[in-house]
């Protein structure tokens, strides 16, 4: 989860959003990742592979940690109350079954209420709940509610579509095979119009 704060001062409502995750212990990772390699009959103790458990511990590391933000928000003087969309929001995630990456984007999209959000913070607010173990479905919902939530809009639509390496590198070993999920809030899930809008918009790439 993660926590959050207002910074003192300014005019501009800030939320400091920081991800809660554990402390990582870089040695012990290393140790695991150099145990794991030697265990699948790889020799870590030549000059190629010698760094390589410690550079996966920092892979790892890296996948596993979104960056602190703060999530500004404007007031909606003008009353906009149409749709506004981001689309091809990059995507990085771990599969949690098999700690593998997907990758893909976001299409996201909101009716504003009585504030409007700075659009980079849309990408950021995916960093955050992508950078940990995942699997899609959740990943979406998770986005949505937490949009919904802060921002407090007329209704919400998050659409993510991404390819598995789970399944484009093992199994069914089917490369270049998406999988696409949606989760839609408010005005966005019950009005009729504004749903068909929303959901021809991120189409349109397809």
């Amino acid at each position: 989860m993660a926590s959050y704060g207002r910074p003192a001062g300014g005019s501009v409502p800030r939320l400091r959003v920081v991800d809660e995750t554990p402390e990582v212990d870089v040695h012990a990772a290393v140790v695991a990742a150099d145990r794991f390699l030697t265990a699948l009959g790889l020799d870590t103790g030549g000059e190629a592979m010698r760094d390589t458990p410690l550079r996966m511990a920092q892979a790892y590391t890296e996948m596993l940690t979104a960056r602190p933000f703060d999530l500004t928000t404007f007031p909606n003087d003008e009353h906009y109350d149409e749709l506004v969309l981001a689309r091809s929001i990059p995507v990085q995630s771990l599969c949690e079954h098999h700690m593998l990456p997907f990758v893909g984007v976001a299409h996201v999209g909101y009716l504003p209420g009585g504030r409007i959000l700075g659009l980079s913070k849309l990408a950021r607010v995916v960093e955050l709940f992508a950078r940990r173990p995942q699997v899609q479905e959740r990943l979406t919902k998770q986005f949505a509610d937490w949009l919904q939530t802060h921002l407090q809009p007329a209704g919400v639509g998050v659409v993510i579509e991404a390819e598995h390496m789970c399944m484009s590198l093992r199994g069914v070993r089917t490369a270049g095979a998406t999988t696409i999920t949606s989760t839609l809030l408010g005005a966005l899930r019950e009005d009729p119009r504004a749903r068909s809008e929303f959901l021809a918009l991120t189409a349109e790439r397809r």
